[in-house]
């Protein structure tokens, strides 16, 4: 008998739905549905809550092949949250382009590097467009990390996409600004986010 099988017959044992097994187990009842559909199988968390909740051995619930498959699942999950942190510190650590001497001020016929803080040599909208770019893709880190969190896997990944789009269009805005070395830091984030998104891609595909 399968888990799957194996899940419902307990649930029904007990008289309980999928909603109020849901409840016991502190998941969604799509997550029971769907463990009990054979979609998909718990993490190793709920699979001890389920343990201890029927009081059945881990071994009695799952054979050897499904352990295998369920430790499998479990790193792929474990490499995309790890990805997906990486991304988002990436993003939050955008807060260096705000404080780093990184925008050149010509003064007396020279060229001097000062901070966004203290960057006056444009004009007042090019300015609110630099904070924006910056602010935003701030903003984008913190909510990946918060999803991650949360564990909501969907809009991770559409996070990460927006982080990428939104950073190849600030790439695009500095090296028309001719801001050589903020467009060359963004690229390089750029780069490293391109990787893990398909490192990420990679995981659930394997």
């Amino acid at each position: 008998m399968e888990f799957n099988e194996k899940l419902q017959q307990l649930r029904k044992q007990h008289n309980l739905t999928q909603e109020q097994l849901a409840e016991q187990l502190y998941v969604s009842r799509t997550a029971v549905s769907k463990w009990e559909s054979g979609k998909g199988y718990p993490n190793i968390d709920s699979l001890k809550c389920i343990s201890k909740f029927f009081s059945v051995s881990i071994d009695e619930l799952l054979s050897g092949d499904e352990l295998i498959t369920l430790a499998e699942c479990e790193n792929r999950s474990n490499m995309k949250k790890i990805y997906g942190l990486i991304g988002g510190i990436i993003d939050i650590m955008a807060a260096a382009f705000i404080f780093l001497p990184l925008y050149g001020r010509l003064e007396d016929g020279h060229i001097y590097f000062v901070s966004l803080l203290s960057f006056t040599d444009t004009a007042e909208i090019n300015q609110m467009i630099y904070w924006a770019v910056f602010i935003l893709m701030i903003a984008l880190g913190i909510v990946k990390l918060i999803l991650i969190r949360l564990d909501k896997e969907p809009w991770c990944g559409i996070t990460a996409k927006c982080s990428i789009a939104w950073g190849a269009a600030a790439i695009c805005a500095f090296a028309a600004a001719r801001e050589p070395y903020v467009t060359v830091l963004l690229f390089l984030f750029f780069s490293v986010k391109i990787f893990i998104l398909l490192k990420q891609i990679q995981a659930k595909q394997s």
